[in-house]
């Protein structure tokens, strides 16, 4: 299991992320559009060039980010848990709703065996995300 710390940005995701590898000394290892997605039809045209998934590789650290739609807010910041298996996202996801608020339900995606979102009852944001092909 992983914690990686998720930026939202309110349209400046590209430049950011390639700032943050940049700065870190690492590279851009994974980028697309909502326009590049099996998502896009449901998009936009207005969302089409803004990023739905940026990831930035620095040695064994890992960053993420997008231009994000809710639940995520734009110039927030999620902590992404990536479990190995369906059934601990499923606990993990139950455990941190408890007292919370589930902003995304917890379901199978193009990319998830199971993803969903949750404000905590601390108010902090997370993302639980199951991925079908780990980074």
């Amino acid at each position: 299991m992983q914690l990686v710390a998720y930026l939202n940005f309110p349209g400046s995701a590209r430049e950011a992320m390639d700032f943050y590898a940049a700065a870190l000394g690492g590279t851009v290892t994974q980028r697309f559009t909502y326009g590049e997605s099996p998502m896009a039809e449901q998009c936009g045209p207005a969302s089409a060039d803004k990023i739905m998934h940026s990831q930035v590789g620095a040695g064994s650290a890992m960053l993420m980010g997008a231009d994000g739609p809710p639940p995520h807010e734009a110039g927030s910041t999620t902590i992404n848990i990536m479990p190995d298996t369906p059934e601990e996202a499923e606990r993990i996801f139950h455990a941190l709703a408890e007292g919370g608020t589930i902003t995304m339900p917890l379901e199978e995606t193009f990319w998830a065996h199971r993803f969903g979102g949750i404000k905590d009852k601390y108010g902090k944001g997370w993302m639980v995300n199951c991925l079908k092909h780990m980074p």
